[in-house]
């Protein structure tokens, strides 16, 4: 998710209808100029090598989110119930694709969740079968040591930045849902929003990280050098 505000004016956004290497294409109806929706960044056009600020979100199920944010609005699809067109054959279907593979990597299946960090010019897949068994990890990306919080029932992931005023922090899990503690002062932390609700940081906050969850053959193909977690 992106902010709409470039240089202090708002600009809206559709659907190029182009793909690069299998990742949708927008473009922008004030100058037309294209934007990869992986990267936010404009790669044609007026406005090319701009980059729009990233604005945290959250991959959840209806259902948890509706628990915690009860007053929610929800945008309407225009149909009820939760149809699907590529449940059964594009998921199914070890193709790469529409356009397939850039780049053959076959240190993943094809099409295995990941959760992708890029930080300082590394990149750093989390592949869902590996955090399926390790939902909080604590690990660096180039520079930056960030926290990965993963939960398996709703597919949900959230990757923050463990530094809190100087001082790196280490996460385990509690035995409540969503609830961490801090090796470091014992703090309890909220996984999904990154704040300390008890302890000694109580009220401290960490920074969210720009993640992605993607298919390994989308990010592969524009992160080519990247490193697997776990593999």
């Amino acid at each position: 998710m992106y902010a709409r505000e470039i240089n202090g004016q708002e600009y809206s956004f559709g659907v190029s209808g182009k793909l690069i290497r299998n990742v949708l294409v927008m473009y922008d109806r004030q100058t037309n100029s294209f934007w990869s929706q992986l990267l936010g960044e404009s790669i044609e056009g007026e406005l090319v090598g701009t980059k729009l600020e990233f604005v945290p979100s959250w991959f959840t199920t209806w259902e948890q989110w509706k628990e915690m944010h009860p007053d929610s609005l929800a945008l309407n699809k225009g149909y009820a119930g939760a149809q699907d067109p590529y449940e059964f054959g594009y998921y199914n279907s070890p193709d790469a694709g529409v356009i397939g593979e850039t780049l053959n990597d076959d240190r993943l299946y094809t099409k295995e969740f990941i959760v992708g960090v890029e930080l300082d010019d590394q990149a750093v897949a989390y592949p869902f079968s590996v955090l399926n068994g390790e939902p909080v990890v604590n690990d660096t990306v180039g520079e930056t040591a960030v926290l990965v919080v993963y939960d398996e029932a709703s597919t949900s992931a959230v990757v923050h930045n463990r530094t809190v005023n100087g001082q790196t922090l280490t996460f385990s899990q509690t035995d409540e849902p969503f609830r961490l503690v801090d090796a470091e002062t014992g703090s309890i932390w909220d996984g999904i929003s990154g704040t300390a609700l008890e302890g000694e940081l109580a009220g401290s906050q960490l920074d969210r990280i720009k993640n992605t969850t993607s298919f390994w053959f989308g990010w592969k193909d524009f992160f080519p050098d990247t490193l697997i977690y776990g593999i």
